[in-house]
């Protein structure tokens, strides 16, 4: 497996495996969760995305089977409530890539470049009841931090977690 920045040509890609992905947890682990077509629209935005974060791709066969997204420290559209924090989002993978370490690739990544680009820490959000990717987190460090949350009800509630990066 290959860990490499995204490119324009990976953007359809991308998106539709953001989909995908998003779609099948939510109806495995949390069915009463629809995902509308103003978020599907956001999650295939990539080239966007990719004009103001960074976005790497795990690739095997020549396939994206996986992807992360990193917001740097105070770059526009960041949710890092944190201050000089990185904003980690979109975490994805393939369900035939689950249990392969896809996403400790993806995650080993990312962190390595938020705290080579000087990053304090690296924030993100949570689903509020997506328990399993919560306790991904955690055991690669991050702490749960109410201050940071994100209450967007009636369409979600979003939990905050951070990783400090010491220098």
């Amino acid at each position: 497996m290959l860990i490499r920045e995204a490119t324009q040509r990976d953007d359809h890609a991308i998106g539709e495996l953001l989909v995908r992905a998003f779609e099948e947890t939510y109806r495995v682990k949390m069915p009463e969760v629809k995902i509308g077509e103003n978020r599907k629209a956001a999650l295939r935005a990539v080239a966007e995305k990719r004009a103001v974060a960074k976005v790497w791709v795990a690739e095997e066969g020549g396939r994206v089977v996986g992807t992360v997204s990193v917001w740097p420290a105070g770059a526009e559209g960041s949710e890092a409530f944190v201050p000089g924090a990185a904003d980690l989002r979109h975490l994805a993978v393939e369900a035939s890539q689950k249990g392969r370490g896809t996403s400790k690739a993806l995650m080993d990544t990312a962190e390595k470049w938020a705290r080579d680009s000087g990053a304090t820490a690296v924030c993100l959000h949570v689903r509020r009841g997506v328990h399993g990717l919560a306790r991904m987190y955690m055991a690669r460090g991050y702490v749960r931090v109410p201050s940071g949350d994100l209450d967007k009800l009636p369409d979600v509630f979003l939990e905050a977690y951070a990783l400090s990066l010491p220098p």
